[in-house]
């Protein structure tokens, strides 16, 4: 409770300037812890949602009745499920007799899966880029308001003939809070960053491995129609 007082005694005497900088720095914290929890469960979930439906690809399960499945809910479909809907939907169109020549058919289908891998991409890095800024920013901006009041309490000794370390202790300790609030929103943010930008590249990986093998399943497919597609 001591620890508690002081900080909040320390924040009540500090000037303005350092007020909104550690004002501000506590909406970016909370801001910034808000935006990674959710970004956890949600590549989290991603990734869960993936492997389940790779588990429905590669089952043996008919490709049509899949695709009908995944249909229903299109909308809602994130990772491998969209590439497979939109890649699949694409191919069904262009295999309709006198549309193309089997090869454009393929190409027809990957190029329809590259633009859902893009807009899989634009998913998962959203929000990436604030913890980034977040974790550069905030130590400088933290610093400012430490800078700021360090400058405010040696300013207030121009006028005092013999100066104390008692009578700039407390000026110089409201400002520093300002450095360590700077540093407990931009740590966070860079591991969360960190962390997050190498789950996306997993799941991008993992999405570009799917385009690759479905692909050439569709290849194999559309040139001979006899075989299993499930293969």
């Amino acid at each position: 409770m001591s620890v508690d007082a002081s900080f909040f005694s320390l924040f009540l005497n500090a000037s303005l300037v350092v007020q909104a900088v550690m004002l501000l720095l506590l909406a970016v914290s909370v801001m910034s812890w808000a935006i990674l929890i959710e970004k956890w469960r949600a590549l989290a979930r991603l990734g869960e949602e993936a492997a389940a439906f790779e588990r429905r690809f590669w089952s043996g399960i008919d490709l049509i009745e899949l695709f009908r499945q995944v249909s229903k809910n299109r909308e809602d479909a994130t990772g491998p499920k969209a590439l497979f809907e939109a890649g699949f939907r694409e191919y069904a169109r262009l295999s309709k007799p006198a549309i193309g020549h089997p090869e454009a058919v393929v190409e027809g289908a990957q190029r329809a899966m590259r633009a859902a891998l893009n807009r899989e991409q634009d998913r998962l890095e959203r929000h990436l880029s604030l913890l980034a800024t977040v974790g550069s920013v905030s130590p400088y901006v933290g610093l400012f308001g430490t800078v700021w009041g360090i400058m405010n309490s040696f300013r207030a000794l121009g006028g005092v003939q013999y100066a104390t370390l008692s009578m700039v202790a407390p000026g110089i300790a409201e400002a520093l809070i300002a450095t360590a609030m700077g540093l407990f929103a931009a740590i966070p943010a860079v591991i969360a960053y960190n962390r997050f930008t190498n789950d996306v590249e997993r799941l991008m990986n993992r999405n570009e491995t799917f385009v690759e093998e479905f692909t050439s399943l569709l290849h194999r497919q559309v040139y001979n129609p006899a075989l299993d597609s499930a293969a």
